[in-house]
């Protein structure tokens, strides 16, 4: 149940990103739906092995390189879905990182009160 309600608003995030960053386009509540399973399977499965490939130049960069890894997997989710657009890199990279924050403040306001 946990996991639907993530992905339920991780599609609702993406959808209000997609109406507020001009070079973010999504045909609708089912397409932000297939993004964020999408990007959940990219994250879990092809998100490590690029950490580890570059583990020298995120030490290098003192972990700003994870921000790049991050945009990249953004843009391989655009390439494998037809109702999700992102035009070029940078917009990419300024979707991931609000999509990050985003998911950040609203997965700490659903998180549960330990008694």
């Amino acid at each position: 149940m946990k996991l639907l309600i993530r992905l339920l608003v991780t599609a609702g995030i993406v959808m209000l990103l997609a109406h507020f960053l001009p070079n973010v386009n999504v045909a609708g509540f089912e397409a932000a739906l297939i993004v964020a399973v999408v990007l959940a399977l990219l994250n879990f499965i092809v998100k490590p092995i690029l950490v580890i490939l570059t583990i020298p130049i995120t030490i290098m960069t003192l972990g700003l390189f994870l921000f790049v890894i991050n945009a990249c997997i953004i843009l391989l989710a655009d390439k494998f879905i037809d109702g999700f657009g992102v035009n070029g890199f940078w917009t990419a990279l300024l979707f991931s990182i609000l999509l990050s924050i985003s998911q950040s403040i609203a997965y700490s306001l659903l998180k549960e009160k330990k008694k």
